[in-house]
């Protein structure tokens, strides 16, 4: 009988309701850590992981959604590759490495910004996650903003 009850309630409630889905490309440089992320958003552990090559798609569930990320290597000889995969995403995340050398940050501002102006996904949304805040050659938000140059090509009417 008890079993019987069990059986009854699930069997009544029906499926639960499906979540929106949202097609998201996350790109960045090699070594900014974009599989890193992903892997800590799907609970994955990160033992091993080296640069992607080529792409990877991962579905990240969230409460409400879940997002398929479609992860593009960081690689030069990737990025030039990059705007193929663009169509049909609906936002985007930009992974840099908050304490990577001048010139691979000049390099990442570069790829952001070419990424900010591409017809595909200028309307998007954009988060830009400053990664490896952890390292002691972390800059801080206020710098990194600064180091992209972000506050002149999202608000051009802001500039000093």
């Amino acid at each position: 009988p008890r079993q019987e009850r069990c059986f009854r309630a699930l069997c009544c409630k029906g499926p639960p309701p499906p979540r929106p889905e949202y097609d998201v490309v996350c790109i960045g440089l090699t070594g900014a850590g974009k599989t890193s992320l992903l892997s800590r958003l799907c609970s994955e552990g990160s033992d091993g992981i080296g640069p992607t090559t080529g792409f990877s798609i991962k579905a990240v569930p969230f409460p409400n959604a879940i997002l398929n990320v479609k992860e593009l290597g960081g690689a030069d000889n990737i990025k030039k590759y990059w705007s193929r995969y663009y169509q049909g995403s609906q936002g985007v995340v930009f992974v840099l490495d908050s304490a990577s050398s001048d010139e691979d940050l000049e390099a990442a501002r570069n790829e952001l910004h070419s990424a900010l102006q591409h017809p595909q996904l200028c309307t998007l949304p954009f988060l830009i996650l400053a990664n490896h805040q952890d390292k002691p050659a972390a800059r801080a938000p206020n710098q990194v903003t600064y180091a992209m140059l972000i506050n002149s090509i999202l608000c051009p009417s802001k500039r000093n």
